[in-house]
């Protein structure tokens, strides 16, 4: 039997960006998976304040240079890679100077939120689901983590759900008390329209706050995670109200094991 691939988008990945929840998520779930047989592969963002030459990136030329285009324009989709020795893992990291290069995250250094978050979001999205696509490598399972993430589900249900790499995977999404109070450039409907989603499709995201995009990806999955013990009430509210599979909060000592089991689960669906 073939091993299961579980792709893994995450948000944030320890060492790579100060441990958060999220964050040691994503550096110890993917190798959990890994050493209970699974096949894997990790992207998040390459935000300009990791470190490439302590964390030894390096460009992967053979994936990198195709153009991403976003609300009409042409972007640079780089892809660099780095390894994490000690869980034999390698991580993907999605890059464009435009977007990515600020010495920061998602805020500036006075604390704004960066008005291009939305786009941001966009181009994390599709540079994952097209360099996925370039490795010819078809996920049985693709997971989510953090907002950053969270225009994958739509993605692949809609614009991208006819390719045949993607007509199999379930697509799961793990929530975390990530949130953030502003909202987004309600021009996210109008540019997500341009990557022939139709208006059906965008109830979420013409007022794109947090909770509103979270119910899009919550939406849009074909299983929830609740990956914190308290989450905004009104997303909690709503993924008690979605009719599909849902793997409530596990503890540290248990999560792999739960989240491994929940993926074997939904394989056996088919």
């Amino acid at each position: 039997m073939d091993k299961k691939k579980v792709l893994f988008i995450s948000q944030e990945i320890t060492p790579y960006l100060p441990e958060t929840h999220i964050s040691k998520t994503g550096r110890h779930l993917p190798q959990g998976i890994q050493e209970r047989g699974k096949e894997i592969r990790t992207f998040m963002p390459r935000f300009g304040n990791i470190n490439e030459r302590r964390n030894q990136l390096h460009e992967v030329i053979r994936l990198s240079g195709m153009n991403l285009i976003i609300d009409d324009n042409d972007h640079p989709l780089i892809i660099k890679v780095a390894s994490i020795q000690a869980a034999r893992m390698q991580i993907y990291f999605i890059d464009n100077e435009e977007y990515f290069h600020r010495k920061a995250t998602i805020r500036s250094k006075d604390k704004k939120f960066f008005e291009d978050n939305d786009e941001r979001m966009m181009f994390f999205a599709r540079g994952v689901l097209e360099t996925v696509k370039k490795l010819g490598w078809p996920p049985d399972i693709v997971h989510c983590h953090g907002w950053m993430a969270s225009l994958v589900p739509l993605y692949l249900k809609t614009a991208y759900g006819e390719n045949p790499l993607y007509q199999d995977t379930k697509v799961v999404t793990s929530f975390y008390n990530d949130g953030f109070e502003e909202a987004m450039n309600p021009a996210l409907a109008n540019k997500l329209a341009f990557d022939t989603i139709e208006d059906k499709d965008l109830e979420y995201y013409k007022a794109p706050t947090f909770v509103n995009i979270m119910k899009g990806a919550a939406q849009y999955s074909d299983a929830l995670v609740i990956g914190a013990e308290n989450l905004n009430p009104e997303v909690d509210e709503f993924i008690k109200k979605q009719d599909k599979p849902i793997l409530r909060y596990q503890d540290e000592e248990n999560y792999i094991d739960a989240i491994n089991a929940f993926y074997d689960q939904l394989s056996d669906e088919d």
